[in-house]
């Protein structure tokens, strides 16, 4: 299923339009896998009416890459194709196939070639500024180890300087589900989404005329399935020894946020966990997060960070299956069990949060709130947190909210608490002390709002936010 790609789409067609310096084209498009790239980039080239070239790379000897690509490009049997003893003479090759002809190379799985030829990045960059940049190619790069793909944008990649657009995928929105599940409840779908995010390839598995209880048990939690492998799979992919990584995550899974505190669950010395977290960051598994509170001048020294997952689906497979794996051999319906315990509480821990942290952000775009937010996060310290906090150090204006995921309307008491004894707490970790600070507060409610509530909250200005308010501010 292809949906919700417009923003991608615009900025595909953009580049066929190009004629400055010249009409050739090298774009980077990269992504974590089975979040659709491939898809996107086949779509999009089929509605272009241009010819196509695809060749997706494997992990093989670059003869017999350069061997399948030729091939493709000239739309022949592998046993008609040449065998080039170098990519410079591949490039070359092409480059005199190509001619004056318009058309569009897909190379998907860039770092495969890149890691079977060290000189294959070299070449093309060679090839690139001799050559095809003076052409009317359209050379599109894809790729799914982010770390290695951002690296042909440093500067010391071959290739520094040379695309003319680079694109990072992102997961569908959560209004995109809709399309998958057409049927569900807006509860259900914010708890597959904290389940699964918005990555297609998982969307696509789910079977919407069953409810979310069935799927989870046939579908994400099938024995020998897609899911129950997937995320050792991905950490298999990326890194040479995962033990360690897989502890860490496991630690992160659990509850561990802090690093003293993974340090502690991993018994891994922090000097040396670090490392394992940098990495863990650069593949995009994880996050470090600092309260939105934090002045600009103090975010590098700060040490207040927390580590997140910054992947849906690996937050619930390391907070819910991986540990029951561990332990006793893969039993699901132990796992659905843990999961029927913990599911309101995991989905309203995470994926509401950050549903709630969206609609501010987008509530801010569109100037629904009472001032451009600078920064959008959520607030902690020892004294108090707060879900999602909004800032404007500019403006000296600040936004608190607090999110209720529970099945009872949220009533008066909640709304008193933020505004007389949270507000007070967060107000004495700003500049000055908070002096001179606006303060502005919101609650979002998964049942809605008592009638206290609501005049209260209408007393003190307060934006009141019930889960249809929510989703359609997220379409």
């Amino acid at each position: 299923m292809f949906v919700n790609r417009t923003a991608e789409l615009e900025f595909l067609n953009a580049s066929l339009t190009k004629q400055h310096p010249t009409a050739a084209q090298l774009i980077l498009l990269y992504g974590r896998r089975r979040v659709g790239k491939t898809v996107l980039a086949r779509h999009w080239a089929e509605t272009t009416g241009l010819p196509i070239v695809y060749w997706a790379a494997e992990r093989e000897p670059a003869n017999l890459q350069r061997r399948k690509l030729y091939a493709k490009m000239l739309g022949v049997a592998l046993t008609q194709a040449p065998i080039f003893e170098t990519w410079a003479e591949l490039w070359d090759a092409y480059a005199d196939q190509l001619g004056d002809q318009r058309q569009i190379l897909i190379i998907d799985e860039v770092p495969y070639p890149a890691e079977s030829d060290s000189a294959f990045l070299s070449s093309l960059q060679h090839a690139w500024d001799q050559r095809l940049k003076h052409s009317r190619a359209v050379i599109l790069l894809s790729g799914s180890h982010i770390h290695t793909m951002e690296t042909l944008l440093a500067r010391g990649s071959p290739l520094f300087g040379r695309f003319t657009g680079q694109w990072h995928l992102q997961p569908l929105a959560f209004s995109a589900l809709q399309h998958f599940v057409p049927k569900w409840s807006p509860d259900e779908r914010v708890a597959i989404y904290a389940i699964l995010g918005g990555v297609p390839a998982y969307l696509e598995q789910l079977q919407p005329s069953r409810s979310l209880v069935d799927n989870l048990r046939d579908v994400i939690l099938s024995p020998g399935g897609l899911f129950v492998a997937e995320p050792e799979l991905l950490l298999y992919d990326e890194v040479r020894d995962p033990r360690v990584y897989h502890a860490i995550l496991q630690a992160i899974g659990a509850g561990a946020h802090t690093l003293d505190e993974i340090a502690n669950a991993t018994l891994t010395a922090k000097t040396h966990l670090s490392m394992y977290l940098t990495r863990l960051q650069e593949l995009r598994f994880i996050e470090r997060r600092l309260p939105a509170t934090v002045p600009p001048a103090k975010l590098r020294v700060s040490r207040m960070g927390r580590y997140h997952f910054a992947d849906a689906f690996l937050r619930f497979y390391f907070r819910f299956v991986a540990p029951q794996r561990a332990d006793v051999g893969y039993n699901r319906e132990t796992v659905l069990d843990g999961i029927r315990d913990q599911l309101r509480a995991f989905v309203g821990g995470t994926a509401y949060e950050e549903l709630c942290r969206s609609w501010v952000m987008q509530a801010s775009a569109s100037q629904q709130l009472p001032f451009k937010a600078q920064v959008i996060g959520s607030h902690w310290s020892r004294e108090v947190q707060v879900d999602v906090v909004a800032v404007s150090w500019a403006d000296k204006a600040i936004w608190l909210g607090e999110c209720k995921w529970g099945t009872d309307r949220v009533a008066r008491e909640v709304l008193t608490e933020l505004i007389d004894k949270k507000t007070p707490k967060v107000l004495k970790v700003l500049p000055e002390a908070g002096a001179k600070w606006t303060v502005h507060h919101g609650l979002f409610s998964r049942a809605g709002f008592t009638p206290a509530t609501h005049a209260l909250a209408e007393e003190h200005h307060v934006t009141l936010v019930d889960l249809d308010r929510l989703a359609h501010g997220l379409a």
